[in-house]
């Protein structure tokens, strides 16, 4: 049986994974004033291969030092860059047994490079089933409390849906890129993403877009009420970069 002293162990050894992996990095924009609201950290093999390789590499035993170190190169990765803006990071709710204990390594991490706390966003995933929901709303609390963002990511593409609102309110959710594709030519997903994004204001919750590819689905998301927008049309993340989003892109949109 795994005891707290053995979670400990693990993120506090979490270097030591038996692989190495870096950071891509791909920008949130906010279109409402043409700018950058945030970067998203995400997880890449050390010549810049796929999250999927990454994530094959971990061990079924090594899920609190996979989840600390990620944070840590993230932050570190981002300073070193000069990020000045919002940095967005998975993490794993199932691998936080204890959030006060556990969220250590990060402000270590912050503190050591400087980084602004208020300016981290933490994303979880709505496709990794969790196994607690209390302890997930215990999670994203503390988290607020400490002057952490917190969102949902891939909403409307895993096991709880609205449920999950129901539970607990983050400060964003990410509509999942499936409700995104397209949503200029398909009238039910606009259908869909209308009463999420109704639901989200009442509940004052901000949207981002996600996964988007083309000019037309931005235009009908923007007329749709969306500011928040990531995808192909804006950038792809740039390993260890921060790409730049083309200033005619934003204006187009404004």
């Amino acid at each position: 049986m795994t005891t707290d002293s053995d979670r400990c162990a693990a993120c506090q050894d979490g270097a030591d994974l038996g692989f190495v992996f870096s950071m891509a990095f791909q920008p949130i924009v906010d279109i409402s004033d043409r700018s950058v609201y945030a970067y998203e950290a995400l997880a890449r093999g050390p010549s810049g291969e796929p999250s999927g390789w990454v994530f094959e590499r971990v061990d079924r035993d090594q899920p609190y030092a996979f989840d600390q170190t990620s944070r840590v190169r993230a932050i570190e990765l981002a300073s070193t860059l000069g990020l000045g803006n919002r940095l967005s990071i998975n993490f794993l709710p199932n691998a936080v047994y204890e959030p006060e204990r556990c969220i250590q390594t990060t402000l270590a991490a912050a503190r050591r490079t400087g980084f602004p706390i208020d300016d981290i966003v933490f994303e979880v995933t709505e496709v990794e089933k969790v196994a607690d929901s209390d302890h997930l709303r215990t999670i994203i609390e503390s988290y607020k409390r400490q002057g952490f963002t917190t969102a949902i990511d891939d909403f409307g593409a895993g096991y709880a849906g609205l449920s999950l609102l129901a539970d607990f309110q983050p400060d964003l959710v990410k509509l999942d890129m499936h409700l995104v594709r397209d949503i200029d030519t398909d009238p039910t997903k606009r259908a869909i993403v209308g009463g999420l994004l109704g639901t989200c204001k009442a509940l004052g919750i901000d949207v981002i877009a996600e996964g988007v590819e083309t000019r037309d689905e931005a235009r009908a998301l923007r007329e749709m009420g969306v500011h928040l927008f990531q995808g192909y049309y804006f950038a792809r993340p740039g390993f260890e970069t921060l790409p730049q989003v083309p200033a005619e892109i934003l204006a187009d949109l404004a």
